[in-house]
């Protein structure tokens, strides 16, 4: 983990494992569920889905896993370990998104449910291009991503350090065409976390067959 800026994400997501379910379940107006079945519908039955940015595994990992094989990332080690025991039928691997690399064309969907925001957004063309190289032609992506342009901020969030960076939604669309992706969903929805509202762009796009 060369970048200090992950190692901030990695050692909040630690400190906070025991309340982020918590801080989630007082969220409104989250469109995870409903985006989550629109993905799974169009994916056959047994698909080779990668969820990065897994924490805990519940909910959008165990959801994956009742249909598809599964492997979730995450940088955080106490996150992948409660991953483990709430999704024990899923396969997880602790480490860098940015990071790790797995053989072409070795999946048919990849999710990232707001993970993506935490990674420097200066790597952010090159996320999605390795994700791209990873899914089969038709290979579909599942992504939530910023909608204001946000430079990297550091601070503390729900009692630990964390770090946030993200692109303004306008800038992602073309950060996905440009690695190759075609975007079937793409809506900016407004929703109600404990501290205030939050705008995110959803994406489900689609490699070129």
């Amino acid at each position: 983990m060369e970048d200090e800026r992950a190692r901030t994400v990695a050692v909040g997501y630690d400190r906070i494992s025991g309340r982020y379910l918590e801080w989630v379940a007082q969220i409104e107006g989250d469109p995870r569920d409903r985006m989550l079945v629109e993905f799974a519908q169009r994916l056959p039955a047994g698909a080779r889905v990668l969820d990065l940015g897994c924490g805990p595994g519940v909910p959008s990992t165990r959801a994956l896993a009742q249909r598809f094989e599964v492997v979730g990332v995450d940088i955080s080690a106490a996150q992948i370990e409660l991953a483990r025991t709430n999704v024990p039928e899923a396969t997880f691997i602790h480490g860098d998104l940015t990071l790790i690399d797995l053989p072409e064309a070795s999946l048919d969907g990849v999710t990232a449910f707001y993970s993506i925001a935490h990674v420097p957004r200066e790597h952010h063309p090159r996320v999605f291009a390795r994700i791209a190289r990873w899914l089969v032609p038709g290979g579909l992506f599942l992504a939530t991503l910023g909608a204001t342009d946000n430079p990297d901020w550091i601070g503390e969030w729900l009692g630990g350090p964390m770090f946030f960076s993200s692109h303004d939604a306008a800038t992602n669309r073309a950060l996905l065409r440009a690695a190759g992706f075609t975007l079937e969903r793409d809506e900016a929805i407004t929703m109600h976390e404990p501290e205030g509202q939050v705008t995110f762009l959803w994406v489900i796009a689609r490699k070129a067959e």
